[in-house]
């Protein structure tokens, strides 16, 4: 099974406050861990919004949004792509992570689909 593993913006990443060289070395490690047991596929931090943009559809119509995004709880600072067995054990390392904001953070699990998923 493969699980989006999503780490939430805060005022403070979306402000491009980055993290220190202790939380950097603490995540550099962690994803050693993660390598080395064959779970991480892909993992990056992102830009703050006010880099990106949005499109918009409705119907044929398509509008550009460009950043900043003003709700950061809706936003994404850093992903992985891991590879493990079941919702259970992404959450068990989850919880091995260091916290990768200075202050609350939050990191939600979510399921890739996979072509059976769809059906015949």
């Amino acid at each position: 099974m493969r699980f989006m593993v999503m780490v939430k913006a805060t005022k403070e990443s979306e402000a491009g406050v980055l993290p220190d060289t202790k939380l950097l070395t603490e995540m550099g490690k962690f994803n050693e861990e993660l390598v080395k047991a064959g779970v991480m596929l892909a993992g990056e931090g992102l830009q703050a919004s006010s880099k990106g943009a949005r499109v918009r559809f409705s119907g044929a119509k398509r509008t550009v949004i460009d950043g900043p995004f003003t709700e950061t709880k809706e936003l994404v600072a850093g992903f992985w792509l891991w590879q493990v067995k079941s919702l259970a054990e992404a959450i068990e390392w989850v919880k091995r992570c260091p916290n990768p904001m200075t202050g609350e953070s939050e990191i939600e699990i979510r399921q890739v689909f996979e072509a059976e998923d769809f059906g015949p």
